[in-house]
C-alpha cells in the first residue's frame, strides 16, 4: 500500500510523463513471486468459475474469448494479496469469455517501489484499483482514462448510473461531471440500509467452547478474556496437537486503507461505537478526539491486547507473521477468538455448523458497535481505465470491466463454479456445496481449469458489486449465508441454541433489538488528500504508532505499557501530530456533515 508521500512526490513527474509517453509502451511487468492468493470476502463467500457452465447465460451478452487475439492486461490493484499472472480457474473463466490474461501488480506485495516506478513512466497499469483519495490524486496526475464517452454503451455498469454518476460528480476539479472511475463493492439496496446479518467486526467464539463452560453472561473485555482463558486451559491445542491461542494476529495490514496505527486494534475501536478517521477517533455523538487520548479506543483496544498477552493468550508469532500464516491458523482451529466476519469462511463450514464446533458472534455486554450502512456508493476504493491504454485494449477493458459486474461475472466472483461449489434447483435458487473449498484448497476438475480451489481464486479480490446485493437471476443476495436453502441448511442444534440464549433470529437481529447498533450512513463524498508536509507528518507519526502499538503489545506489565505510550505521544507530538489533527478532523468533518444530512 503505498504511502501518500510517495504520492505527493510523484504528481508533477506523472503528469509530464503522460505528456511525453502519449498512447506508448507500458512497462515490463513486475512478476515477482508473492503469496498465492487467499482472498475471502468481507462476508465469508467464495469466489469461483467454470468455462462450460450455465452461468454463461446468467446476464451477459460477452461474446466468446476463442475468436480474440489474446491479450496481457495489467491490473494495478491496492486490494491484491497476489502478485503475478492470474492462475486457475479464474484465469480460465476470463480466457474463454474474453482471451485476456491478468497480470496483477500489488503494492501490498512488492511495496512503495512498484507505484514509485509507473507512475513515473505516467502508465500505472491497464486496469487500475485504487484507494479514492489516492484515485482523485491520479486523476490530477493524468493517470485514468475519462471514459465518459463509452460508459453508456455497458448495460451491466449503467446498472449502477447513479451510483457512478455521483461518486464522479464529487471529485475535486470535476465540474463538467466527466466519468473517470467506478467506484468498488456498490450495491442495490440504499444508502441507508444495513442488509448484514453479521456486522463486520465483532466478538466470534466457538460455539462448542463456550458452552462447554456454560455459556457465561460477558460483562466487558475482562470477562471476555476470562472466558478464552478458559477455553485456551481446557484445550490448549487442536485436534492435531498444534497449540492453539486466542488470539493470532498480524501485522502486515498496518497502516492500510488510510488508516493510522495496527489494523488489528483499529477495527476493535469498532466495538464500543468508536471509528478512527486517520489520526482523530470519531465518537457515537459525531464528536472528534485524538487518537492519541487515553479516553479513546485506541487505547482500550490496544491495553486488552496486551492484557490478553500477560495471560498468555496471545500466539507468539503474533506481529511477525503475515495475513497467510494467521489465516493458515485459523484453518486449522488453532485461534478461538475471530472478530472480522469473513474470518469465519476459514473454519465454518455445514459440517462444524451442524457438529456445533462453528465461530458465531457473542454477546458483551458493555459493547456498542459502529457499523458502516450497505456500501451503496461504493467502499472508497475505485476501479478505472489506466490513461495510456491503446483503442483496442480499451474496447477489452470496457468489456470485461462490464462483465466483471454483470449477474453472471457476480456468481463467479462471490458464488464461484456451478456444479463445484454450489448447484441451481428446478426454482433457480442455489444451494452450496464444497463449502470448504476455500480453506481446503479443494482440487479443481480440470474442466474448470485445474489445480486447488484457492490457488485459482479471483487474485483481483476486489469487486465491482458487494455480495449483499440481490442476484437478479435468483431473487437473493449473492452473498451465501443469505441463500433461503444455506439458511435451511444451517439451521441446526448450535443455531437453535444461540437463538434460544439470546432470543434472537440473528446477531443483527440481536444487536437493533438491544439498540447496539450505531450505523453511518453511505455516503459519496471525496475528501481533500495530504499536502506534501502533512504526508511526511502522517508517515512519521504512523510509523512511531505501529511500533510502540507492538511492543505495547508484548509490554511485561502496565507500568511498561504505559511508560511506552507517552513515549509514543511524545515522540508524535514532535513530528507534527496536532497539526495531523487539525487537518483530519477538518477533513473528515466534510463527509460528517454530508452523513449526518443523509440521516434527516
Amino acid at each position: 500500500m503505498k504511502s501518500k508521500k510517495v504520492l505527493s512526490m510523484l504528481l508533477a513527474s506523472a503528469m509530464l510523463a503522460g505528456m511525453l509517453t502519449g498512447c506508448g509502451n507500458t512497462p515490463a511487468p513486475d512478476t515477482s513471486a508473492g503469496a498465492q492468493p487467499e482472498s475471502v470476502q468481507a462476508d465469508g463467500a467464495k469466489e469461483e468459475a467454470p468455462a462450460e457452465s450455465k452461468q454463461e447465460d446468467a446476464g451477459s451478452d460477452t461474446a466468446s474469448g476463442s475468436d480474440k487475439e489474446l491479450l496481457s492486461l495489467e491490473v494495478y490493484d491496492v486490494a491484491a494479496n497476489y502478485q503475478g499472472i492470474q492462475t486457475g480457474w479464474f484465469d480460465k473463466v476470463v480466457k474463454d469469455r474474453f482471451n485476456l490474461e491478468l497480470n496483477i501488480i500489488a503494492p501490498q506485495v512488492a511495496g512503495d517501489a512498484v507505484f514509485q516506478t509507473r507512475a513515473s513512466t505516467g502508465n500505472l497499469g491497464d486496469i487500475l484499483i485504487l484507494e479514492g483519495a489516492d484515485f482523485a490524486d491520479c486523476v490530477s496526475a493524468g493517470l485514468v482514462k475519462d471514459i465518459s464517452a463509452e460508459i453508456g454503451n455497458y448495460p451491466n455498469l449503467m446498472t449502477y448510473e447513479d451510483q457512478i454518476k455521483t461518486f464522479n460528480e464529487g471529485l475535486p476539479g470535476n465540474e463538467a461531471g466527466i466519468t473517470y472511475g467506478i467506484p468498488a463493492q456498490m450495491t442495490n439496496t440504499s444508502p441507508t440500509a444495513y442488509s448484514q446479518d453479521v456486522i463486520y467486526s465483532s466478538p466470534l467464539l466457538r460455539w462448542d467452547l463456550y458452552s462447554e463452560l456454560g455459556c457465561p453472561e460477558i460483562k466487558d473485555l475482562d470477562g471476555l478474556l476470562d472466558v478464552l482463558e478458559q477455553m485456551m486451559k481446557a484445550h490448549p491445542t487442536n485436534e492435531s496437537g498444534d497449540p492453539a491461542y486466542p488470539f493470532s494476529l498480524w501485522a502486515d495490514w498496518d497502516g492500510g486503507d488510510g488508516m493510522l496505527g495496527i489494523a488489528n486494534v483499529v477495527q476493535l475501536t469498532t466495538w464500543y461505537g468508536e471509528k478512527i478517521k486517520g489520526s482523530a477517533i470519531l465518537k457515537p455523538d459525531n464528536t472528534f478526539i485524538p487518537l492519541t487520548d487515553k479516553a479513546g479506543t485506541y487505547y482500550k483496544i490496544l491495553k486488552f491486547l496486551n492484557d490478553a498477552q500477560v495471560r498468555g493468550l496471545v500466539d507468539p508469532d503474533s506481529g511477525t507473521q503475515d495475513w497467510n500464516a494467521a489465516c493458515a491458523k485459523m484453518s486449522a482451529g488453532q485461534v478461538y477468538l475471530m472478530w472480522y466476519s469473513w474470518q469465519v469462511g476459514f473454519w465454518n463450514s455445514q459440517d462444524r455448523l451442524k457438529a456445533g464446533n462453528a465461530f458465531i458472534y457473542t454477546p458483551v455486554a458493555d459493547q456498542l458497535y459502529y457499523v458502516d450502512s450497505d456500501t451503496y456508493y461504493g467502499s472508497g476504493r475505485v476501479f478505472a481505465v489506466g490513461s495510456q491504454v491503446d483503442d483496442e485494449k480499451y474496447a477489452r477493458i470496457m468489456e470485461f470491466l462490464d462483465w466483471y459486474a454483470s449477474p453472471e461475472g457476480l456468481t463467479f466472483e462471490h458464488n464461484g463454479i456451478e456444479g463445484f461449489n454450489y448447484t441451481v434447483g428446478d426454482d433457480g435458487k442455489f444451494t452450496l456445496i464444497n463449502d470448504n473449498a476455500l480453506m481446503d484448497n479443494l482440487p479443481v476438475p480440470e474442466e474448470y481449469g485445474g489445480a486447488g480451489y484457492q490457488d485459482g481464486n479471483n487474485a483481483i479480490n476486489q469487486w465491482i458489486v458487494d455480495a449483499i446485493s440481490t442476484n437478479p437471476n435468483t431473487g437473493e443476495p449473492y452473498s451465501c449465508q443469505y441463500w433461503s436453502t444455506y439458511k435451511e441448511a444451517t439451521m441446526t442444534d448450535m443455531k437453535r441454541e444461540w437463538q434460544e440464549k439470546f432470543d434472537a433470529e440473528e446477531p443483527v437481529d440481536y444487536m437493533k433489538k438491544n439498540d447496539l447498533l450505531v450505523v453511518s450512513p453511505n455516503v459519496s463524498v471525496t475528501l481533500p488528500s495530504d499536502s506534501s508536509d502533512i504526508s511526511v507528518i502522517r508517515n512519521q507519526c504512523n510509523e512511531a504508532l505501529c511500533d510502540y502499538s507492538w511492543r505495547m503489545i508484548f509490554a511485561k506489565d502496565d507500568a511498561e505499557f504505559d511508560s511506552m505510550w507517552d513515549e509514543m505521544c511524545t515522540q508524535m507530538d514532535g513530528f507534527g501530530f496536532q497539526e495531523l489533527y487539525n487537518f483530519d478532523v477538518e477533513k473528515f468533518q466534510i463527509e460528517l456533515d454530508v452523513k449526518l444530512e443523509a440521516m434527516k
